[in-house]
């Protein structure tokens, strides 16, 4: 899955601009800032990376089921995983 990191814990803002970042995510290794939070490309997780961060209690996780993105969210920081390329052909 691709990662985006979004530095923020304010959930608020968050939300705010979470339809932005999907529409024109940041390139592997490049942050960008949107509406004064910085917003990574953090590159391909493993899903094992996933599984081991949702059985930690200080992390939440949300599902996005429509799109099949995962969200996680722990300390100043929101993950967005999304489906690579490949994932979304199967």
């Amino acid at each position: 899955m691709k990662c985006i990191s979004v530095y923020t814990n304010n959930f608020e803002l968050f939300s705010d601009i979470y339809e932005q970042v999907l529409e024109s995510p940041p390139q592997e290794n490049e942050d960008i800032i949107v509406e004064g939070i910085t917003v990574s490309g953090s590159g391909d997780v493993p899903d094992q990376y996933i599984e081991r961060m949702r059985i930690k209690p200080e992390v939440v996780v949300m599902k996005e089921r429509e799109r099949n993105i995962m969200i996680l969210q722990h300390g100043n920081v929101f993950e967005i995983c999304l489906p690579s390329d490949e994932e979304e052909a199967v």
